[in-house]
Order: structure tokens, then C-alpha cells, then sequence
């Protein structure tokens, strides 16, 4: 098993192709098993460095039962279905040691990584607690997750805040500052075990998508777009996975006004497609058409055009780098695909614990100038994002112009980009028998 781990590792460390992996969901307990080898691996192998970067030595974590900190989440074992009560978590940087010291301020442990540090004989408040344990701890800083631009590390709610801060004195006060540095740094980066894993979902969801767009599933003048979209609904109950949207299915027509939700022949049709697998999400759209009686493939026109939106995706990831805002690469990337004839619109995200996840985003479909906040946030190495974007096309025979919108999830390492599971480059044709 080591054997095979090492060169599972030698192959990401050196650029190959990601390893080709099974569309086969694993039982619940080899899941549990897996997510916290991953999460042991983050807390003592990633945590140490993020935190240097962040220039943050305490970070401390505060949430309650349904009322889950987003970021805690993430930090739960796998037995974890939430938070307990009141869960507070205080990660300490021990520089002499070049460790991360792990402490539950609650009446439990939390997983074998967090042993329970509230000794309630000695405090029966459990802000008493915390206060003595940041008093021997004597940080420089401590990180609270409080933020304005983004929301998975904004999950300090109001009154643990401000009974916090009822338990701190002024000097302690003073130390308080937003973890957003190291809160997005600790959602965004992917490590090597989690790239061994992404390509398993990534799979799946396209397995799936490739399934419900073939005449297994869609019989032409018969199936309604619902009950495609619940077909997909139920697969992912069938196998035992959950999706964080409900997908949708979308029709364009060469004339434009005909509105019903049957498919028929010569239908252009969208999907929009997600799931979550070991605490990672999939978000992915994919193009089909129903071939016409007298065709036998997707006509010249509409693959050229789905071809064209392949190169704006290639302009856009032409643009990674470390160091650049979204907006700069947003900016960038539209430029090159306007003079190249695209008419396109982009609104990449990045991807991992969350489906929209933190990070650097790169336009949104009403922001195509740029992304206040988020927009500004730098890219950095070992991060995912969801290739999303469109662009529309002008097709003789069409009243309307033609939107292609495609959406794939891949992997930046720092110098390069690359689709974690390949991309859509032919149009899903379905007959119309």
C-alpha cells in the first residue's frame, strides 16, 4: 500500500496526467476512512505553513449545534455529522515544536485529532476556559472568522461574538483580527491525497451526465426536462450521494417561442450538474442535441460553435498565474476572446469544500468588469476551479442567437492548468427514435 501511495505521489509531484479513476462510489464506512486520513493529513502537514503565510499563530473557532461555522464543517471527522452543543476549536502555531497545537474547548474530543481541553471541575464557564487557555497559549494575534467578502469565513455569529469578547480584557481585545487570510487559504488549497480523490468524482458526475443524455434515459416527443432533472436527482440517491443544487435541464430552439418542456428533435439541451463525494463538489455543465430524423450527426454549425466556446476556456485559463486578481485574469481573458470574434461572458468560481467556493473568482454573469472583494483576491498554486462561462453564437436557421455554456472543474498547480477528469469537446447527439 505504501508502495503504491509513493507513486501515486511521484506522478502528482511531477506534472503527469491525473490517475484514471473508477466512476464507483465507495461504501460508507471506506468514506468515513478517507476523510479523515485526509483531514489528519491537512491539520498536521498543510495547517503549520498556511497558518506562517497568514502570519497568524492562534486561530480560534467558534460554532454551535444547527448553527454550523462553515469552515468547522471541514474540520469535522467523518462521525461528525455537525458541531456539539457549543464547539470551540483553537489551533496554536508552535514554532519551537513546528507544530500545530489542536485544542477542543468542549465536553468532547473532536475526532482522534482534537483532544477535549475543557476541564470543567477547574472552569464551569466554558469562556473561562477558553480565556485560560489563550492566556497560557499568549498569542500575537488571535484569527476569528469574521469577513466581508466572503461568506464561508464570515461564520463567527453575533452572539458568540460578543460573548467572546465579554471574556477577553482589553489587551486581549486588541489581539483580535479577521482569519479570512488563512480561513480562504485553508478552504482553497487541495492537497496531493485530495487530488488522488477529485478525479473519482469528476467521474462519476460525468458518467452520470453522460448517461442521462443518451436514449437510455430521454426518448424524443416523450421525456419532459423534469423528468430528466429528477432522473439525475434520483441517481444520485440510487448511489448514495447528495448534490448541494438541484440540477436543471434547459432547451433551446431553433424557434424560439416553442416553450414546452418535451424534448423533441432537433433540441439544443443544457444541463447543469453537481454532486458531493468525500466533503468535495463537482459542479459541471454539458451540452446535447437531438438529432433530427433525416440526421445523422449534430449539424457542422453547432459544433463549430461549441468548439469556439472551447477556445474562450482556453483563453481563460491561458491567464492563470500566481499573483493575478481574478479581475486581471476576467479582464485579460475577454480582451484576447472579443478579438478572436467570441461573444463571451465568464463567471468562474473557484471549487472544493464548497461548491461556490472561497478563493479567487473570476467575473460572475452581472460582473463582467470585475468582481468587487473576491475579484481582488490573488490566485495561488494548488487551487480548483469551475470553468464556467458562456458565449453565444449567430446560426443560420436559429431566430435567436445560440448560447453555449459549458462549465468543467480543474486543477491549478502554479505554472499550469489542467481538467481534473478532461473536458466536453463534441456535443452529446441523441437519436430520435
Amino acid at each position: 500500500m505504501r508502495i503504491f501511495l509513493l507513486i501515486l505521489t511521484l506522478q502528482f509531484l511531477v506534472g503527469a496526467n491525473f490517475m484514471k479513476a473508477t466512476a464507483q462510489v465507495k461504501p460508507l464506512r471506506a468514506q468515513a476512512s478517507i476523510i479523515n486520513e485526509v483531514l489528519a493529513d491537512r491539520y498536521n502537514n498543510l495547517l503549520p505553513s498556511l497558518m506562517d503565510k497568514a502570519q497568524m499563530d492562534c486561530w480560534v473557532l467558534i460554532t454551535r449545534e444547527y448553527n454550523e461555522d462553515p469552515i468547522v464543517r471541514t474540520m469535522l471527522p467523518a462521525e461528525w455529522i455537525a458541531a456539539r452543543r457549543r464547539t470551540i476549536l483553537v489551533f496554536y502555531r508552535n514554532k519551537q515544536k513546528n507544530t500545530v497545537e489542536k485544542y477542543a474547548v468542549a465536553r468532547y474530543a473532536v475526532g482522534t485529532e482534537i483532544e477535549a481541553a475543557w476541564d470543567v471541575a477547574a472552569f464551569p464557564n466554558q469562556w473561562d476556559a477558553l480565556t485560560a487557555l489563550l492566556r497560557k497559549l499568549n498569542p500575537s494575534k488571535i484569527a476569528i472568522n469574521t469577513s466581508a467578502d466572503y461568506g464561508h469565513a464570515d461564520g463567527l455569529d453575533h452572539t458568540e461574538y460578543v460573548e467572546f469578547m465579554q471574556s477577553l480584557n482589553a489587551s486581549e481585545q486588541a489581539k483580535l483580527v479577521s482569519a479570512e487570510p488563512l480561513a480562504v487559504s485553508w478552504l482553497e488549497t487541495r492537497t496531493e491525497k485530495e487530488m488522488q480523490l477529485y478525479p473519482s468524482l469528476l467521474k462519476i458526475t460525468h458518467a452520470i451526465i453522460k448517461e442521462g443524455f443518451s436514449n437510455k434515459v430521454i426518448k424524443p416527443n416523450v421525456t419532459t426536462t423534469q423528468d430528466l432533472v429528477w432522473w439525475f436527482r434520483q441517481q444520485l440517491s440510487d448511489k448514495g450521494l447528495i448534490t448541494w443544487f438541484h440540477p436543471s435541464i434547459e432547451i433551446q430552439r431553433r424557434v424560439s417561442n416553442e416553450k414546452d418542456e418535451v424534448i423533441r428533435p432537433g433540441d439544443f439541451l443544457h444541463v447543469d450538474f453537481g454532486i458531493t463525494y468525500l466533503r468535495l463538489n463537482s459542479d459541471v455543465q454539458e451540452q446535447a442535441y437531438v438529432l433530427l430524423p433525416t440526421e445523422k450527426e449534430v449539424p457542422a454549425a453547432l459544433q463549430a460553435a461549441f468548439t469556439k466556446t472551447n477556445q474562450l476556456q482556453d483563453f481563460l485559463t491561458n491567464e492563470f498565474a500566481i499573483g493575478k486578481s481574478g479581475n486581471e485574469i476576467l479582464k485579460q481573458a475577454l480582451t484576447k476572446a472579443k478579438a478572436a470574434g467570441i461573444n463571451p461572458s465568464i463567471y468562474t468560481h473557484p471549487i472544493g469544500f464548497h461548491g461556490h467556493a472561497a478563493g479567487t473568482t473570476i467575473g460572475m454573469w452581472d460582473f463582467q468588469n470585475g468582481v468587487p472583494g473576491s475579484g481582488d483576491y490573488t490566485m495561488k498554486a494548488k487551487t480548483c476551479y469551475s470553468i464556467e462561462l458562456n458565449a453565444t453564437h449567430t446560426l443560420a436557421g436559429w431566430d435567436k442567437p445560440v448560447r453555449v455554456a459549458l462549465e468543467q472543474n480543474g486543477y491549478f498547480n502554479g505554472t499550469s492548468f489542467e481538467y481534473i477528469d478532461g473536458r466536453q469537446t463534441k456535443v452529446h447527439a441523441i437519436q430520435s427514435k
